[in-house]
């Protein structure tokens, strides 16, 4: 009751009776607003102040919401172009990387391409041997024989270009001319051993022995190379493995040079006598000066002076030197490959027997010994175990020395 009473109280002192008075033309009047009045206004002015700021905070709240659906969409949007750049970084960054590979492998392949073709060039302009492990690679493990049969046509055929390009890398234009230019570079080396191995041949034919007997004769093994190569399976491009092939065929046409000067080398082919000197009586039929009949004559028979230089026609070993029947002093030099050389009715030898002798070192001193007229020299060649005219070998000799 004494809270009613209370209420009662603060209402009547917040709403007492008030009388709001107006005057107009001189007439007042006034109106009574009781207590209850009031407290209905009182309440209606508080609902619509309720509803204006429910509904204002409710139409704050829902502009917020929109935008933050607006800002969550475009963060979106923002990661996938984020993942795409980054994506499409990778894949630049992938291709550049194998670009850059492919070029680095490239220069390596030149270089050692190169490396190869300045080997084989050393060994043309030397003549020597072929260093054939130069051209190994470092992961060789199958022997690739090249042989002058395998690689019997004597113009030279450039490889069919294997339709496999490198990645483009931007000097796609400069490999291609780098490669040819290598493709022309074994091309002329070929050439050049070929025409060298024909030249060759062409000595050995003016001896009237014949390249081919001599080949057969002399109990040697053709011309032949063997040099290690990558696997089949192991060469990184078709390109690689063609170079590889052109590079046997090549070096086998260079070993058939060398092995065909070699045989030149060996052959006596040098005048046996140091100074100017004349044919006195040739080889095959001839009168003998003792009998005056026709008689065969296993040599040729030259003249100079006595004590003239006797020497060598060719590199060899003296197998035989002193006195030899009608011969008189006589020195034979084992040439190899079949061949020995004989000089004979000499006046005295310079070299014994299991000496290495050079060409052009003296074997001995012009004289008269054994079945002879007079100081001269009988110069004999033979070719495993038969004569042959030793006029024809310094024939074949002079076109050596001339080129």
């Amino acid at each position: 009751m004494k809270t009613v009473a209370k209420i009662s109280d603060f209402m009547r002192n917040a709403f007492p009776e008030r009388q709001i008075y107006h005057r107009t033309g001189g007439t007042v009047r006034y109106f009574t607003i009781s207590p209850l009045q009031q407290i209905m206004l009182a309440g209606v002015a508080a609902a619509a102040l309720a509803w204006t700021c429910f509904a204002t905070a409710n139409v704050l709240f829902f502009k917020n919401n929109t935008n933050m659906i607006a800002s969550d969409s475009e963060l979106h949007k923002l990661e996938r172009w984020l993942q795409q750049a980054n994506a499409k970084t990778e894949l630049s960054t992938s291709q550049l990387t194998e670009r850059t590979d492919a070029f680095q492998k490239a220069t390596l392949d030149f270089e050692r391409r190169h490396q190869t073709l300045e080997t084989m060039l050393s060994a043309l302009k030397t003549g020597g041997e072929l260093d054939v492990a130069a051209l190994r690679g470092d992961s060789a493990s199958l022997l690739i024989t090249a042989t002058i049969d395998e690689a019997d046509a004597r113009q030279s055929q450039r490889l069919a270009a294997v339709a496999q390009p490198l990645p483009q890398v931007g000097l796609s234009g400069q490999v291609s001319e780098i490669r040819a230019s290598q493709q022309e570079f074994l091309d002329e080396i070929e050439n050049i051993a070929v025409e060298r191995a024909e030249a060759a041949r062409g000595v050995l034919r003016l001896t009237k022995v014949g390249a081919s007997r001599i080949e057969s004769g002399g109990n040697m093994g053709g011309p032949a190379i063997e040099f290690a190569a990558l696997t089949k399976g192991s060469f990184d491009s078709p390109e690689e493995a063609a170079f590889a092939t052109r590079v046997a065929q090549v070096a086998a046409r260079m070993e058939e040079a060398r092995y065909f000067e070699t045989l030149v080398e060996t052959v006596p082919l040098a005048n046996p006598i140091g100074v100017p000197s004349r044919l006195t009586s040739p080889f095959g039929i001839r009168t003998d000066p003792f009998s005056g009949r026709p008689n065969w004559h296993n040599g040729v028979d030259m003249a100079a002076y006595w004590n003239a230089p006797i020497v060598a026609a060719g590199p060899g070993k003296v197998i035989f030197s002193g006195r030899k029947g009608g011969y008189g002093v006589a020195v034979d030099v084992d040439h190899g490959n079949g061949f020995i050389s004989r000089y004979a009715h000499l006046k005295r030898t310079t070299v014994k027997r299991g000496d290495t002798v050079a060409i052009g070192d003296q074997v001995g001193l012009m004289g008269s010994t054994g079945r002879s007229t007079g100081p001269h020299l009988h110069y004999e060649v033979y070719f495993n175990g038969t004569a042959h005219n030793p006029v024809e070998f310094m024939k074949a000799g002079n076109h050596v020395h001339k080129d």
